[in-house]
């Protein structure tokens, strides 16, 4: 029996606008469409585009854009509204948000009934630490009607061990809004989204922002999201691209998973790897981690 979930990837690329309404318009365009998906991704921090707001905001510092903070409730209430409209599960990119003195990268997941979820970015990119950001401390997986998900934004996908914590909660598809700096940058997500798939034998969508504002403090977007798959025979793509978007144009990709693929594939899949990574543990933790210096558990040969 097939459990498919249409997913709808909103490829957003920067540019200057002069207020929130003129930010708003662009968003909808991309979810005009994205009517039939089950879900809507849009990417990370791409509300840096209402920096573009400020006075004078081709001067300012880069540690300044933190104050599009300012527009969290407008931000929040929109999308709220949008969700609600459109009857859809909406992941609203990740926004800097101001909370407890600090300032943290939370994504945010609306539905017709309201906000769903809202994850804390665990990882920080170094640049993005430079910004006075905090970092979250929950991985959790949540239920959608349709499919029970997971939230890595960004640098969270390079590290193995929170895509691994989704997955071993039952996550079947995990939603990486991402924002990379460069070309090198992007690819390094993407590969590390990839090596995701095999490892934990699960679905991964990929969502980046682009843009190249000449001048100013904002940092330039490099983009080619997608939606990825293990690389096993029960898919037609042997690369794992389920779907991909074309190189920093703003568009919407479209691309359907089916959930009973990866189920069967983690019981019959060529590579069993979501069974196999933890199955000899114990070789593991005889080694030291070099994070965590101290005498090695190794026994002796």
């Amino acid at each position: 029996m097939s459990k498919p979930v249409s997913i709808a990837v909103c490829q957003f690329v920067m540019r200057p606008v002069k207020d929130f309404d003129g930010f708003a318009r662009q968003v909808i365009r991309l979810l005009d469409q994205s009517k039939e998906a089950d879900l809507v991704l849009l990417p990370e921090l791409f509300t840096l585009a209402l920096f573009t707001t400020f006075e004078d905001w081709r001067n300012r510092q880069l540690t300044e854009i933190v104050k599009v903070h300012r527009y969290t409730k407008a931000y929040r209430s929109f999308f709220e509204d949008e969700a609600r409209r459109r009857g859809q599960y909406i992941v609203a990119g990740s926004h800097l948000e101001k909370k407890n003195g600090g300032y943290f990268n939370v994504a945010y997941v609306y539905g017709p009934n309201g906000l769903v979820h809202t994850h804390e970015k665990t990882h920080l990119f170094p640049a993005e630490a430079q910004w006075k950001t905090r970092e979250g401390d929950r991985m959790e997986a949540f239920d959608l009607p349709f499919a029970r998900v997971g939230i890595n934004i960004c640098y969270e996908a390079e590290i193995p061990e929170c895509s691994a914590s989704l997955t071993e909660q039952g996550a079947e598809i995990i939603l990486c809004p991402s924002f990379t700096f460069s070309e090198a940058g992007f690819w390094r997500v993407r590969h590390c989204a990839q090596a995701r798939c095999i490892e934990n034998q699960v679905y991964f969508v990929h969502c980046a922002t682009g843009g190249k504002l000449p001048k100013g403090p904002l940092p330039n977007g490099w983009t080619r999201s997608s939606i990825l798959s293990p690389c096993d025979t029960p898919w037609p793509a042997a690369n794992g691209v389920v779907a991909e978007a074309e190189t920093n144009k703003e568009m919407v990709l479209h691309g359907t998973v089916d959930l009973d693929l990866i189920h069967q594939n983690r019981k019959t899949g060529v590579a069993t790897t979501f069974r196999d990574r933890r199955r000899r543990a114990d070789c593991y933790r005889e080694w030291p981690s070099h994070l965590t210096p101290g005498k090695s558990t190794r026994r002796a040969r």
